[in-house]
């Protein structure tokens, strides 16, 4: 039997899981099937696929990840991983690996927007909102952000760009441009420009752990609404007051 990762959740949540999963199938030489794995090879990311099969299987969670990851050998399986794998031990982790040298250098060398490492003064805005807009941390933040910063060109990137949001925005910057990319290459340019401005949620996160060379600020997080782990706690990114 071998351990699964189905398609649970958006590109953002696949990412952050299967990277921990790959981490624990590296250590312990697991086969792993992985769902959405071509995108993310796309994105420079090569998922760790090992030879050993086990007959009994195991539930991984949030709470078991890191005692796993910690012990020498384990037995079995994991069977079919729903769990988010998004606390802030897990996500240290994540970061660290994409962070680390040879991961960093195949990323930046497989993004299509390299040339924009470095050489722009661009921002980019990431505004989830669709089926969470009631938790989006609102216009004022944005603009409250975007006040603070000097640069060239607005990038706006969303799942519902004709949200009022969105609109609020294109109004008070003229010159600004609502990406129409997918998911993958949105990673890829949004990472490339000198400041982006982060949401909530997987798919904001992600933009920031590949963002190697930009000024970074993400809204305050209130644990009482929040739907998603600790993701916004990388040192050196900027945290914005929204009370």
């Amino acid at each position: 039997m071998t351990t699964t990762i189905p398609p649970a959740g958006r590109l953002g949540n696949q990412i952050i899981r299967n990277i921990a999963v790959s981490l624990l199938a590296e250590k312990h030489d697991l086969h792993v099937t992985y769902s959405s794995q071509d995108l993310i090879k796309q994105l420079g990311v090569d998922l760790f696929c090992g030879t050993r099969n086990h007959r009994a299987s195991m539930e991984l969670t949030d709470k078991n990840y890191m005692k796993i990851y910690d012990v020498p050998f384990i037995t079995r399986h994991f069977g079919n991983i729903y769990a988010f794998l998004q606390t802030r031990e897990i996500v240290s982790l994540i970061y660290n690996y994409l962070h680390s040298d040879k991961v960093k250098e195949q990323i930046i060398n497989k993004n299509p927007f390299l040339f924009r490492y470095q050489s722009n003064d661009d921002a980019c805005v990431h505004v989830r909102l669709g089926d969470i807009a009631y938790r989006n941390p609102g216009f004022e933040y944005y603009k409250k952000t975007l006040s603070q910063l000097t640069f060239n060109k607005l990038y706006i990137t969303t799942d519902q760009k004709d949200h009022e949001i969105i609109q609020q925005l294109i109004s008070l910057y003229p010159n600004s441009t609502v990406l129409e990319f997918d998911e993958v290459r949105t990673f890829q340019f949004a990472s490339t420009c000198k400041h982006i401005i982060l949401s909530h949620g997987s798919f904001s996160a992600v933009i920031g752990y590949l963002a190697y060379f930009s000024n970074i600020y993400y809204p305050e997080i209130d644990p009482n609404t929040t739907w998603h782990g600790d993701m916004f706690f990388i040192s050196g990114w900027n945290k914005i007051s929204i009370s």
